[in-house]
């Protein structure tokens, strides 16, 4: 396997920098896929610049676009990806049961949760193929149909970070490593 360098805002070219500074401000550490992505300074900075409106100019609130976010992770078989989104979905306010539900690839029981979950996984499996049915039980959780197009923002976001984690495989920080996950998963509960 191929061994591409995990930067920080003192390693990386000088035009993904100013992302992995901000990162760093946020969490405290450049996540590891952030550092990964600095290896491509337009990959970084689409992913930043698009998360930005995702968190800033989307209706989603926090716990909604963790949801969506650890659905995708766990879809796309990110060991890293899940990892990190359990730790911001906690974070977050995401009931832990949620959250335990997501990480085994099953619906939540909270149905609101669950419809967000289900058209995000409709979205990759189906590859935007959706039927009415998959949009109808989205809105009928309460959702709406400008939501449907915000869900296509996180699942393009989502799947950066997520195949740049799968193509690298990184180790999981420090703070990221109490929720390891692997495919397959199942809780204790």
């Amino acid at each position: 396997m191929t061994s591409y360098p995990i930067h920080t805002a003192g390693t990386a070219p000088e035009a993904a920098r100013e992302p992995l500074t901000v990162l760093q401000g946020a969490f405290g550490f450049v996540p590891a896929a952030a550092g990964l992505m600095a290896n491509s300074p337009a990959l970084l900075n689409t992913f930043f610049s698009a998360f930005g409106h995702f968190r800033g100019g989307g209706t989603f609130g926090p716990d909604e676009r963790q949801v969506l976010l650890l659905t995708n992770a766990v879809a796309n078989g990110s060991e890293w990806a899940v990892a990190f989104h359990t730790l911001e979905s906690l974070a977050d306010g995401v009931d832990a049961d949620v959250v335990e539900a997501l990480r085994r690839g099953e619906r939540p029981a909270n149905p609101r949760m669950a419809a967000l979950s289900a058209l995000t996984r409709a979205f990759i499996e189906k590859r935007g193929h959706l039927d009415d049915a998959d949009v109808a039980a989205f809105t009928a959780a309460g959702f709406t149909g400008e939501q449907v197009f915000e869900v296509i923002t996180g699942v393009a976001i989502s799947a950066m970070t997520n195949y740049t984690a799968n193509l690298a495989r990184p180790a999981l920080e420090a703070a990221v490593r109490p929720h390891a996950w692997a495919a397959g998963y199942s809780s204790r509960v």
